[in-house]
């Protein structure tokens, strides 16, 4: 009965994991940025410039704006590439920290 027991529960993590994987797409930008749009900062002379700029100097994170949510990323490489621009990040929401833990970010279609 023990080992049943046990590939149940294995079972049940593993479908609940997967469950939790969903996609979000939104406009790469940064942490400073995110509310109050790139134009007050002036850190260059597009939206994935300032948001690089931002992330470099003044150490902001990169994060997902669907619109009205902001989303911290748990992968801060990757979202360089995308600076500025719209994509889909599929990954697992934190809805306690707003934290998307990042599986993969592509450009959105």
């Amino acid at each position: 009965m023990r080992p049943l027991l046990f590939v149940l529960l294995v079972l049940a993590a593993v479908s609940t994991a997967a469950q939790d994987a969903k996609t979000f797409t939104g406009v790469i930008t940064d942490s400073m940025c995110a509310y109050t749009g790139h134009a007050s900062m002036k850190m260059g002379p597009t939206d994935a410039d300032c948001t690089r700029a931002c992330v470099e100097a003044h150490g902001a994170q990169y994060v997902l704006l669907d619109g009205k949510n902001v989303y911290g990323l748990s992968d801060q490489k990757t979202p360089e590439k995308f600076a500025g621009a719209k994509v889909t990040v599929t990954g697992v929401l934190d809805a306690k920290t707003k934290m998307i833990q990042v599986k993969s970010i592509s450009a959105a279609k």
